[in-house]
């Protein structure tokens, strides 16, 4: 029979084990190796039933086993160690509060998923695993942060395989009490809450939930609440659900919703207010709007509400591809901003002008969310430096005038939390080199001299445990698999072959993450026959397991997941690959540390990041990968291999794939493979452990989370703390006045003669020349601008690469047409074609770079070809 009515019925602990439920609510655990152990003891058959998800344990816990925990003197002192480690882990002060500077009092951190823990399953792939991955590193140092994310009901849907291996979706309800959550109350104990006006009068409201991460607490909003129509009800049904009206509703929520969510958390528990707020991926970007009208309902004009925001608010964009943002019909954000709906104070006109792709090449229609981003941000930042250079190179357009090199977006490349993807046999190994408590600061925050300590480990120690983490794997595979087989309906009489799937002495190859068509998931298939020669092979035998999920409404990806699957399935190579479903966290956590080789082999420049190699070179997996993202920043064949790309403007396809797919068979024929099996005078492969350790002390350091939460403190957070102070009500009315005149009388500005010192078209290295311009400045006077000499080598075509920028001086007053004379040296340090050039570009002490407005005057041509200099 079915229930009519379901509750969720919580133990009530007694006294001496409540510690438990505080430990059990503070997501920590989820990171920390002890409190684990804690939880296992509890009851050891049921935490492994849980999932290892202490609220389920302990609802599930008997009261006699409870009463026995609260007499057992031994467990009390464990627990209260616990306890003491937590409020320690809180309490203290910790890198951010040890540095100098005047940091932010609180950052805002904005994302539309959060991977914390498989027991929290809001999140669908890597920017969620990111996100949450920043959330723990930002715990772990001591930095102030606030996420805002929403709750969705669905979570992200499961996966299961059909007989015929077609991907099928599940959603099951998740139940908020269930989950290590709390709800924000107000002080007579009724729910916070935030509501959203909708058109037609009606309204979108939301509870605020917390999950306390550590020291960061987390606020996830959920529209399933009585007061809602049933519409409304379904806004935070699932993550990347519905249709277009559907997302924006989520992206408002999330956004405007987000900043009234912070600000009742602020006020009800007397956090420090955010000084900076920080949108990761565009789907936040409406949290700028609403921190508008919070300055403009205090007396700001919406120009000068504008720059106070844009000071202190910090964008990073994930996506190296225009189709990966969304965009929204001019129309259905129209109807959902001004009178009878959302921010009715604000113009709609300003409001789209925030998103539209005004700009060459864009949809002027369509309203973009990661161009609205960029344009409520003063900084903005890519997740790897090939990213960056994709990034600047795509949005070039909002910043006419300027190279792509110049656009003001930086990178950060991304790092993943080192204490949630170690395994604890790898963390036991580099406890007993340098004591537990030097491994837990050099995954947490870094230090290469830690690191460095994995020289001394001996050959065989690295190498047991590499095998001992591949037996772990290939148990952990034959479980999965069988229960994947039941699943599609075989019977257990089917399945004895099951129990000899996967060796643990063969080489393993580990593929596993989200399917879309540009991480070719099927490359490995390309040539079929040549991967049954690698998996069969009778000396050097290789070995893989796949995991991925195809997003719901790609049929394409799907297609590809059924592909790989019947490969699979065939009785010659299911012992040697396999395909799991359902890949998450729980099950990742599993697969690095199990596989010798991680391989990617994405379209490159397609990969933003790609930060599942990281966690496998953390646990001493090699990277055999495309040059993509991450891996095109810190390959080095010390510790890994580098696919050769075929991404030449002439290749079509399927020509691509074909060079591709050939390349990664050579190397695993020809190099990986050997390297694995060969052995060395000492019976052990001692080039393939001296690749394991390099991977250890050299990558270890830089792939840490910690490493990229430091960077963003010192290199966007603090500085737009510094600018968010200094734009206060009078500067940001000054500042917006004085970009309005400035682009009122930009087109008065002009360079008009242009002259050096050189007499012929050569000259010899180290000479300086002097450099004399003249400019008119319109109605703008010498404070207003910046005239910049430009020089550097010039290609074929005459462009200046690798520039050098060197201020010009005003020199004298201007003469009788209002024109002004700047003066200057020119070096020419380097050999070779060399050229230089002049521009003038708009400057004030509160911009953060001189392209921020898009302006800027170069020479006309004709002048360019009288003055252009170049010497050869």
């Amino acid at each position: 029979m079915k229930a009519i009515r379901r509750f969720t019925v919580r133990p009530v602990l007694p006294d001496p084990l409540r510690p438990l439920g505080d430990l059990a609510r503070n997501l920590r655990w989820s990171w920390h190796a002890g409190t684990r152990d804690l939880f296992r003891s509890v009851d050891p058959g049921r935490w492994a039933a849980s999932g290892g998800d202490p609220v389920r344990l302990l609802g599930g816990v008997p009261p006699a086993r409870l009463a026995e925990l609260a007499g057992d003197r031994d467990f009390l002192d464990r627990l209260g160690a616990a306890a003491d480690d937590l409020h320690a882990y809180m309490t203290g002060d910790r890198w951010y509060q040890a540095q100098t500077d005047r940091l932010p009092a609180a950052v805002a951190y904005f994302s539309p998923e959060f991977g914390i823990t498989a027991a929290l399953p809001q999140y669908s792939g890597g920017l969620g695993i990111l996100a949450g991955d920043h959330l723990k590193a930002a715990s772990d140092l001591g930095v102030p942060l606030v996420g805002v994310g929403l709750l969705y009901r669905h979570g992200y849907f499961r996966q299961s395989l059909s007989r015929d291996g077609w991907q099928q979706e599940h959603y099951p309800v998740l139940d908020p009490h269930e989950l290590p959550l709390d709800q924000l109350r107000e002080p007579d104990g009724a729910p916070a809450q935030v509501a959203l006006a909708l058109p037609g009068d009606r309204s979108l409201r939301a509870r605020i939930w917390l999950a306390q991460v550590g020291r960061v607490p987390l606020l996830l909003l959920d529209s399933d609440v009585e007061e809602n129509d049933l519409g409304e009800r379904g806004v935070t049904d699932r993550l990347y659900g519905g249709g277009s009206e559907h997302r924006l509703l989520q992206e408002m929520l999330l956004g405007i919703g987000g900043v009234r969510a912070v600000r009742a958390y602020c006020r009800l528990t007397g956090h420090a207010e955010p000084e900076v707020f920080h949108t990761n991926e565009g789907h936040a970007g409406f949290l700028g709007l609403e921190r508008i009208a919070e300055l403009c309902a205090g007396g700001l004009d919406f120009d000068s509400a504008l720059e106070a925001v844009r000071a202190g608010t910090v964008f990073t964009t994930h996506t190296p591809v225009p189709a990966g943002i969304d965009r929204f019909d001019r129309e259905l954000v129209t109807r959902h901003f001004g009178p009878h709906a959302e921010l009715p104070d604000m113009e709609v006109d300003r409001v789209l002008r925030l998103g539209m792709e005004t700009y060459p090449g864009g949809e002027p229609n369509l309203f973009n969310m990661a161009v609205m981003g960029l344009r409520l941000a003063q900084r903005a930042n890519g997740v790897s430096l090939l990213h960056g250079e994709v990034s600047r190179e795509m949005f070039s357009g909002l910043w006419p005038g300027f190279d792509p090199e110049e656009v003001p977006i930086t990178s950060v490349t991304n790092g993943v939390h080192a204490p949630t993807w170690v395994a604890p046999e790898v963390f036991r190994l580099g406890a007993r080199q340098i004591g537990a408590r030097r491994a837990e600061e050099a995954l947490g925050v870094g230090d290469s001299d830690r690191w460095d300590s994995v020289a001394d480990i001996p050959d065989q120690d690295i190498w047991e445990l590499r095998r001992s983490l591949r037996e772990l794997l290939v148990t952990e595979v034959r479980e999965r698999l069988r229960a994947s087989w039941r699943q599609r309906g075989a019977a257990t009489a089917e399945l004895g072959w099951i129990d000899g799937v996967l060796d643990p002495d063969v080489l393993t190859i580990g593929f596993a993450r989200r399917v879309p068509s540009y991480k070719r998931l099927t490359l490995m298939l390309r040539d079929r026959d040549r991967l049954m020669d690698l998996l069969l092979h009778p000396e050097r035998p290789v070995q893989i397991v796949v995991a991925g999920k195809a997003h719901p409404a790609d049929d394409g990806g799907k297609r590809l997941v059924q592909e790989l699957v019947r490969f699979a399935d065939d009785p010659r190579v299911r012992h040697r690959i396999v395909f799991l479903p359902d890949y998450g966290m729980a099950m990742a956590q599993k697969l690095y540390p199990g596989c010798d080789i991680w391989l990617n082999n994405p379209l490159r420049p397609l990969e933003a990041c790609g930060t599942s190699g990281m966690k496998a070179a953390l646990n001493g997996c090699l990277n055999l990968s495309v040059r993509d993202g991450w891996w095109d920043e810190w390959f080095q064949p010390d510790f890994g291999w580098a696919i050769p790309t075929a991404d030449g403007a002439g290749t079509d396809p399927d020509r691509r794939d074909a060079i591709e797919a050939a390349a990664l068979y050579d190397l695993l024929e020809q190099r990986v493979a050997p390297c694995f099996y060969e052995r060395g005078e000492s019976g052990l492969p001692d080039r393939w452990i001296e690749m394991v350790r390099r991977t250890l002390s050299l990558l270890g350091p830089k792939v840490l989370a910690g490493r990229m939460v430091r960077e963003y403190v010192e290199r966007l957070y603090a500085p737009a703390a510094r600018a968010h102070r200094a734009m206060d009500p009078d500067a940001a009315r000054e500042l917006a006045g004085w970009k309005a005149r400035v682009r009122g009388a930009w087109h008065g500005v002009t360079v008009d003669h242009v002259e050096t010192s050189a007499t012929t078209a050569t000259a010899e290295l180290g000479t300086t020349l002097a450099l004399r311009v003249r400019v008119g400045l319109g109605g703008l006077g010498p404070d207003d601008v910046e005239v910049q000499a430009v020089s550097g080598r010039v290609d074929e075509e005459d462009r200046i690469t690798d520039a050098a920028v060197v201020p010009l001086k005003p020199a004298g007053a201007p003469d009788r047409e209002g024109r002004r004379v700047y003066e200057g040296p020119l070096s020419l340090d380097r050999t070779g074609p060399f050229g230089y050039t002049v521009r003038i570009l708009p400057s004030h002490p509160l911009l953060a770079s001189g392209a921020e407005l898009g302006l800027v005057a170069v020479p006309s041509e004709e002048l360019a070809e009288a003055a252009g200099l170049l010497m050869r």
